[in-house]
């Protein structure tokens, strides 16, 4: 390494390792005994690691179900959001329809409109729909995003047309050209929207938080927030169930995380 790159890398590591010092701590808390989180000063690491809190959390309370309804909701709400933003994102960036750039910059003021603001009346249409206390009614709002149907747009814009002019002169329709052409093109952004959805449905906490009344059909966040009520003194429980709803997400960004950054830096480079 030359010098002059010595003094910027250790910079880098520096803000790295102040960045992660909160999520090694936790780790750190969820491995310690009873109590021992509580002492003072704190310590930063377990005298005696062990998993009881783990154990505990499994087995004095339904984590597990929510674990698996958390997972549930947050990939079937990832695979329809790849569905519709994918085809309406291509749709607005290469086919050609009457009023097309004006509905767009419609649907691009929606972006700044804050979330909450929609959801009294989101919340009305799903009771008109009899959705209400249901996981179908959970998925609504990740059906289609005004922030996914552009962020493949301007990855889409980039596509050749006469590539795909020359698909259509060959013969090949609409869906075969969007199946065998754009998909295998749109791959980095994919990656990166698959992320962002699958991140958006799993640490959303006020949605479900509305829409929902079964304690059985709760999700990961929701009885996060109930535990830390029932449990406020049990820190080391706490922070146990806050390293379950990481994992997961952790986990999909590493194996994620190579087409993800390829995707933002397309998209910076080609929007």
């Amino acid at each position: 390494m030359k010098r002059g790159g010595i003094l910027p890398n250790l910079a880098l590591w520096l803000i790295a390792l102040f960045a992660m010092a909160p999520l090694l701590w936790m780790v750190s808390v969820s491995l310690m005994t009873p109590g021992e989180a509580s002492s003072f000063p704190p310590p930063l690491l377990p005298k005696h690691p062990t998993i009881a809190n783990f154990v505990e959390l499994f087995a004095s309370t339904d984590m597990a179900r929510y674990l698996v309804n958390s997972l549930t909701l947050a990939t079937i709400a990832t695979l329809m959001s790849l569905t519709f933003n994918v085809m309406a994102g291509y749709a607005f960036a290469k086919l050609r329809f009457r009023g097309r750039d004006r509905l767009f910059r419609f649907l691009l003021t929606a972006l700044v409109i804050p979330a909450q603001v929609a959801m009294i009346p989101l919340f009305l249409i799903c009771k008109s729909l009899g959705i209400v206390n249901s996981f179908a009614g959970v998925l609504v709002p990740s059906i289609a995003t005004v922030f996914g149907i552009f962020l493949v747009r301007q990855y889409a814009l980039s596509i050749p047309d006469e590539m795909l002019e020359a698909a259509r002169i060959d013969g090949a329709s609409e869906s075969r050209i969007f199946r065998s052409l754009v998909l295998p093109t749109l791959k980095p952004i994919l990656a990166t929207l698959a992320t962002f959805s699958f991140l958006g449905s799993w640490s959303d906490f006020l949605w479900p938080l509305i829409i929902l009344n079964d304690s059985q059909k709760q999700t990961l966040p929701v009885a996060l927030a109930n535990l830390s009520r029932e449990h406020v003194q049990d820190v080391e429980l706490m922070m146990a169930g806050t390293v379950v709803t990481l994992i997961p997400v952790l986990l999909l960004f590493l194996a994620l995380q190579r087409y993800y950054i390829a995707g933002l830096m397309a998209g910076s480079v080609k929007g």
